[in-house]
């Protein structure tokens, strides 16, 4: 029999270990979202119309995704976002990568809780870390939250449909959503940039150098998901939210028929009512998203970004914009008066995953609190 609390540990184990297999040992670095500059006024205020409107039918669908055990759980979707992505990894010569994470919130928590998890990191990402431009962070809430939410999971679905029902199923299928919704993302990008870039630049050339890099930043991105999803799947089944009803039911054979066997009181696979408190989970959520990203993400590659990279290389970027944030004391992932590097990014780290955590937790458990009939 297995013990109490093995089955929890493992997992969350496995995923920093394999987290730290794709990290090079450098200096820190963040991810570098559309800063300001890159899209016109005019473009990125419509972006902002429809990122508002994405988050506001999410909200109200994420009344119908959330209920008293899962509400927690899409505040901790929420903060571990926000320490993966201050993993850099390195995916080509002097570049690299990092989570997006819509397809992730999707497959967790449900497409319009995704939705609105990865608008909270953003948000959080672009006042307090000067990451993300404010006038730009209704484009990036549309190509990184409703982009990838809505491309990975209509593709998620798709295929647990044709595939066996079984739990490997669910996994290969988050890797290849995931890994489609990075490439899409850029297309988004793309195609923004078409109708309101600010510098001259042949669309051909940043689509074929964006999709180019994001389709190598899609196999970290796919990866990652596809192992946070495994571990949370061996030790709760039931709260993975693009897994619910595929398992099923287990089958005796007596006298000569098919009966429908008792389900063991507690097995989450038949009878996810009866797994009991998630805190276990939430617990060791927390605590892998807090090491990740105080400690580990101190030896994230130091090389820019995919956007940041081709912005530079194709001169992108030759109107960009200082950030709006860039006097706050945490910018650039960075405590002000803190000299010791180590320390300072760490901090930083902590208290991100801290406010994105309360954040998420805090908007979640309205919008449940808001639910109505017609939501159920």
């Amino acid at each position: 029999m297995r013990r109490p609390g093995v089955a929890h540990a493992t997992p969350c184990r496995s995923v920093i270990r394999a987290l730290l297999q794709v990290l090079c040992s450098s200096v820190h670095h963040s991810g570098v979202h559309v800063p300001d500059g890159f899209i016109n006024a005019p473009v990125s205020a419509a972006a902002g119309l429809v990122a508002a409107g994405a988050v506001a039918v999410s909200l109200r669908g994420a009344r119908r995704e959330l209920d008293q055990r899962t509400a927690p759980l899409a505040g901790l979707v929420a903060a571990f976002v926000f320490a993966v992505q201050m993993l850099n990894f390195p995916v080509a010569a002097g570049t690299s990568g990092h989570l997006l994470g819509g397809a992730l919130a999707a497959i967790l928590v449900g497409p319009w809780t995704g939705v609105c998890c990865i608008a909270v990191v953003l948000l959080m990402q672009g006042l307090l870390f000067a990451d993300g431009g404010l006038t730009a962070l209704g484009v990036n809430i549309t190509v990184m939250g409703v982009v990838t939410v809505a491309v990975a999971y209509a593709l998620f679905r798709g295929l647990v449909l044709v595939l066996p029902r079984a739990r490997r199923s669910v996994t290969a299928a988050a890797f290849v959503a995931a890994l489609v919704s990075v490439p899409a993302s850029a297309a988004a990008f793309t195609l923004l940039y078409a109708v309101g870039g600010t510098t001259d630049v042949p669309i051909g050339t940043v689509l074929t150098a964006m999709l180019g890099v994001h389709v190598l930043i899609g196999v970290g991105e796919a990866a990652i998901t596809m192992l946070t999803v495994g571990a949370v799947l061996a030790v709760r089944p039931d709260l993975v939210y693009g897994a619910r009803g595929l398992t099923a039911p287990l089958k005796l054979r007596v006298g000569g028929e098919l009966v429908d066997a008792r389900p063991a009181a507690g097995t989450a696979a038949t009878a996810p009512a009866s797994s009991g408190s998630p805190k276990k989970l939430w617990i060791g959520g927390v605590v892998t998203a807090l090491v990740l990203a105080g400690v580990v993400s101190f030896y994230a590659s130091a090389s820019p970004d995919g956007l940041e990279k081709v912005a530079a290389d194709q001169g992108i970027d030759a109107k960009a914009e200082e950030h709006a944030a860039a006097g706050s004391p945490l910018a650039d992932y960075g405590v002000e008066g803190v000299e010791t590097e180590r320390l300072s990014g760490g901090l930083a780290g902590v208290i991100g995953v801290g406010v994105t955590l309360a954040a998420g937790t805090g908007v979640f458990w309205a919008a449940r609190r808001r639910k109505t009939p017609a939501d159920a």
